[in-house]
């Protein structure tokens, strides 16, 4: 069977809006970015532009004020877990990052923290 022009024209159409609609999607949400670094690399990311992150002094406050949960969350796993602050794609501008090294560590490390916050600070959390 043979599809006319119109038939072509209108099925290209459909596809260009579909995938625009899916673009528009990934822009405000970052669904398939948020999904792939769940899936496949164990990863959680805030996607904050460095002007909606805190000033670095805030968040060098807000560690040092809660330094036994900071020391809990690295004696999960010692030598396999960290935390930093992360200051290096924002000048002035930071969040906390922590790293891990096996999915349970990751998933303690969230249960200590018990938010999409750490205490008001966008974090971070990468296997490695």
């Amino acid at each position: 069977m043979k599809m006319s022009a119109r038939s072509v024209s209108t099925a290209l159409l459909l596809i260009i809006i579909f995938c625009v609609g899916i673009l528009i999607l990934e822009v405000q949400t970052k669904f398939v970015r948020r999904t792939y670094d769940e899936i496949f690399l164990d990863n959680r990311n805030h996607y904050l532009r460095c002007e909606q992150l805190p000033l670095e002094i805030e968040v060098r406050r807000v560690m040092e004020e809660h330094q036994d949960v900071i020391r809990e969350i690295e004696q999960i796993n010692p030598g396999f877990v960290g935390v930093e602050i992360d200051n290096s794609i924002c000048p002035g501008k930071a969040d906390i990052f922590f790293w891990y090294g096996i999915h349970e560590d990751r998933l303690r490390i969230e249960d200590l923290i018990a938010g999409k916050t750490f205490y008001g600070i966008p974090y971070r959390l990468q296997n490695r």
